[in-house]
């Protein structure tokens, strides 16, 4: 049996206080733990991974239809699509340090399970709907936009800057069909004074760092980047 962190660390994380405890230790539980400790008492977190998508999937339904309103049914279906995915999922549970509070059985332990994009996804979700059955829709629709504010954020960059946003948008669709994961960028430097910044950013898929770019905003210096990866990828 895998040692786990207090509860605390991740309730601050999630920025969600639980009245039910137990819904949170079932949705960090993996079923090779109960597997491996055959107590029938004791519940893994498959039946709330199966709530937790459905909570997924309409909040970000409703918010990607209410902040895109002039957007097609294909065009906010690829979007959520996007940001649901396994990588999207296991990229949000990495920021949340939820591997470290996942409790596994010895076999998925030693086989690194909490670094395991599906079992991380798969959590996340579990996660999702404990605080929907513990505070109710509202908290859940509060904590999953939190939680996912950063892609959320990259979603609407792209739709406020169709023309520029075009090296981003073609990189990012790359990434999808290629890694099923989504670039990271990362400012590495700013020079210069206030009114004259020289930013440089560096874009990486899956922490190898595939582009650089320099501009004199955030996303100048985001979009040099992404039309040197996608130089060198051959797109």
């Amino acid at each position: 049996m895998t040692s786990v962190p207090s509860a605390d660390s991740l309730q601050s994380s999630l920025g969600y206080r639980f009245n039910a405890l137990a819904l949170l230790d079932e949705a960090l539980t993996h079923s090779s733990l109960v597997n491996e400790q055959k107590k029938v008492s004791t519940q893994h977190n498959e039946r709330l991974e199966f709530l937790g998508d459905a909570v997924l999937s309409l909040v970000m339904s409703e918010y990607l239809a209410s902040t895109l309103p002039q957007s097609s049914e294909g065009t906010l279906s690829k979007l959520k699509a996007q940001v649901v995915s396994e990588a999207s999922l296991a990229q949000v549970a990495r920021r949340l340090g939820l591997g470290a509070h996942l409790k596994l059985g010895r076999g998925e332990a030693r086989s690194k399970g909490q670094e395991k994009d599906s079992l991380l996804a798969d959590a996340l979700e579990a996660v999702l709907a404990a605080v929907h059955l513990d505070g109710g829709f509202e908290a859940s629709r509060t904590v999953t936009r939190r939680i996912f504010a950063e892609e959320l954020t990259q979603i609407a960059a792209q739709q406020e800057q169709p023309g520029a946003g075009d090296y981003k948008t073609q990189f990012q669709e790359w990434c999808q069909k290629r890694h099923d994961t989504l670039p990271r960028y990362a400012t590495v430097k700013e020079t210069g004074p206030d009114h004259e910044k020289l930013f440089e950013v560096e874009l990486s898929i899956q922490g190898e760092v595939v582009g650089v770019g320099s501009g004199r905003s955030k996303k100048e210096a985001e979009q040099r980047a992404a039309r040197q990866a996608l130089q060198r990828v051959g797109s």
